[in-house]
């Protein structure tokens, strides 16, 4: 009995997972797309979104890999308990960095201020007022009326009060990544 005759149900639903998991991912790409041009959202911070998404679509079809090909449920806890201990250990170590993240995708979604606004942070030990330059993964960088260059994490910003205030004259100062 050959390879393909004897596996044919796993192949073809391994098949069908594939084919899914890639038009969902395309369809929810081009509608992430979609929503960012609409709103005016750097093409930048755009890619991250999309590839978070691809990423989550991936873990999706490893799981139902898995599943479709019957891995033995001793092997999967065992495999499972030893990887979940390593992430947890990565992500308790790491948790400032995921929570940026996870609020930098907030910042692109949800929040009303855009790149060039002029914006005032209203925390009591280090108030700042200053135009948002970029907005990346991790954190939002700021120039101050001085010139001066802020790197303000993303998780802090969504802590703090913003005021949007308006916008900057256009400046001669460029960043690129």
């Amino acid at each position: 009995m050959s390879f393909f005759t004897e596996y044919s149900v796993q192949l073809t639903s391994s098949a069908l997972l594939f084919a899914v998991i890639l038009l969902s991912q395309t369809i929810i790409s081009k509608l992430v797309r979609r929503y960012a041009r609409l709103s005016h959202i750097l093409e930048s911070r755009t890619n991250l979104v999309v590839k978070y998404i691809s990423i989550l679509f991936w873990i999706i079809a490893i799981v139902g890999l898995i599943v479709i090909w019957g891995v033995k449920t001793e092997n999967i806890i065992t495999t499972l308990s030893a990887v979940i201990t390593v992430i947890g250990v990565a992500f308790f170590a790491s948790w400032s960095i995921l929570s940026n993240v996870t609020a930098g995708i907030i910042l692109l979604f949800s929040f009303p201020f855009k790149i060039g606004d002029v914006i005032r942070l209203h925390d009591k030990d280090f108030p700042i007022e200053a135009e948002i330059i970029d907005i990346r993964a991790f954190h939002v960088l700021l120039r101050t009326t001085e010139g001066e260059l802020i790197s303000y994490p993303n998780n802090i910003l969504l802590q703090k009060g913003v005021s949007i205030l308006g916008k900057f004259p256009t400046s001669d100062i460029e960043f690129t990544d």
